[in-house]
């Protein structure tokens, strides 16, 4: 059974994401004093006292916003919120105080027929008392005063909220969940390799720059609009994070901002929404760069693969809006600019599709499936050295002046991103030409197709170090001179 699930609405900017992200902890939405900064319904979890629930933040209800395009959205994404949940926690701005548009969302609540809590907010000080008494003009009953900020009486709302939803303790234990999973047991001798099995959704977070289309593949993925998509670049403020199941397998779907040239970037709130956006890559299993196919490639768009490639996760190229192509041998031109500008990224699969039509899309999640299980390859260490000593054959590692190099034995160390150490014993002769001639080779053998590869070239462990003859020599010539 789903645990209950709460909705955070009211008016834009009475704290309601600030509010939100006291109680799931950290920072997963995007807080600033502009009003409509919150755009699509971010979804959370949180357990007070081993009773589980879910939460979901709304942007702010205003019916004179409802004239813009994206206004109507936002209004469309809150009420969708509003449907689906248990019960409301409706936040209020005491400090300012009770206003029209308060009252029109109080009468817009009541038709729904749910169990609603009254949060004043923004009660940072001694002036509880004749704040909270003006909140009782609404004719919610008993307002909870709360400060979002520092969690000044949150817990008390928190708890009004587990004993009217009724909402029992998980007695059970669970087994706790390894975030990691077990991608780096060492496989058994003679297993020429191994891919590790997640035990948790995939994480797929989808980059780019603005207006690329990343908000409406995810919706055509989903088959509703769970981001808000116009075609006004920067739309999608927070990161968004949806469930999703496809092919009997669960995924995690991240929709991020938009992330332009830095140069670009000149107002506060788009430079946090970028952050967040980047900061989905460390939590990413795989990365889709969601490319613009009828602006072509850009630089912008090679400096989001860098930082990809630089994360060390998996990675497919999306060229989206395909359907907007036109002319005899375009999309073939498309796919040798993306390789000429993305050229050091060779290994990631390029794929075209629409997220409008829906053309490709499913070729995408095979796609996604296939990178995901390359990046947790493992190759056994047997296998290794048959393959490298090969490779040695006809490609010894160059001297170094008068430093012969030998290579000693290969072994993978990890996997996500799959990272070989190469043992020599002159580590600094090897050149980083042979180190990247090895993880072509590599590839060539075992595919890693749309994994970065890392081959860190190492000295022979246990090798005791070789004493320094010379060591105090010029402290013994001196005393004797």
């Amino acid at each position: 059974m789903a645990a209950p699930l709460i909705a955070i609405v009211g008016r834009p900017n009475v704290g309601k994401s600030t509010l939100y992200n006291r109680i799931v902890g950290g920072r997963p939405a995007l807080v600033h004093d502009t009003p409509g900064l919150t755009r699509d319904r971010r979804y959370g979890e949180f357990e007070y006292f081993s009773r589980k629930l879910r939460i979901v933040d709304t942007g702010g209800l205003d019916p004179e916003a409802e004239k813009d395009v994206i206004g109507a959205g936002i209004h469309r994404q809150a009420h969708a919120a509003l449907r689906e949940a248990d019960g409301i926690v409706l936040v209020v701005d005491a400090r300012a105080g009770i206003t029209p548009l308060d009252q029109e969302v109080v009468d817009m609540l009541r038709k729904l027929g749910k169990p609603i809590f009254l949060a004043a907010n923004k009660i940072d000080g001694n002036q509880t008392q004749w704040l909270v008494h003006e909140m009782h003009a609404l004719g919610m009953g008993e307002p909870y005063p709360v400060s979002g900020a520092h969690g000044r009486g949150v817990d008390d709302l928190l708890q009004a909220i587990v004993d009217k939803l009724e909402v029992e303790p998980t007695l059970e234990e669970e087994e706790p969940v390894n975030l990691f999973g077990p991608l780096d047991d060492k496989p058994e001798e003679g297993q020429k390799s191994r891919i590790g099995e997640l035990d948790r959704p995939l994480r797929i977070a989808f980059i780019g720059k603005p207006n690329a289309g990343k908000s409406s593949l995810v919706n055509r993925l989903l088959g509703v609009e769970r981001s808000l998509v116009h075609d006004v670049a920067g739309t999608t403020t927070d990161p968004v994070d949806t469930e999703f199941e496809y092919n009997d397998q669960p995924y995690i779907l991240v929709d991020t901002a938009g992330i332009r040239r830095r140069g670009r970037i000149d107002e506060e709130t788009e430079r946090i929404s970028v952050s967040l956006a980047i900061s989905q890559l460390k939590r990413a299993d795989v990365v889709v760069l969601v490319v613009d196919g009828e602006d072509e490639p850009s630089e912008q768009d090679a400096r989001l693969a860098g930082m990809i490639e630089d994360s060390g996760k998996a990675l497919v190229i999306a060229l989206n809006k395909s359907d907007l192509l036109t002319g005899a041998g375009a999309e073939k031109k498309l796919r040798e600019k993306t390789t000429d500008e993305l050229h050091f990224l060779t290994f990631a699969p390029i794929h075209l599709m629409s997220a409008l039509r829906g053309d490709g899309v499913g070729e995408l999640m095979s796609l996604i499936d296939a990178v995901s299980r390359e990046h947790r390859k493992r190759i056994a260490t047997s296998e290794l050295n048959r393959f490298f000593a090969e490779v040695c054959e006809t490609h010894p590692p160059p001297n170094k002046g008068n430093k012969m190099v030998t290579i000693h034995y290969l072994t993978q160390a990890r996997t996500r991103p799959p990272t070989f150490l190469l043992f020599a014993n002159h580590p600094t002769a090897v050149d980083k030409n042979y180190n990247r001639f090895i993880a072509n080779q590599l590839r060539k053998r075992y595919g890693f197709v749309g994994t970065p590869l890392r081959v860190i070239i190492k000295n022979k462990i246990g090798r005791p170090a070789k004493p320094n003859k010379n060591k105090g020599r010029h402290k013994r010539n001196r005393r004797r001179g």
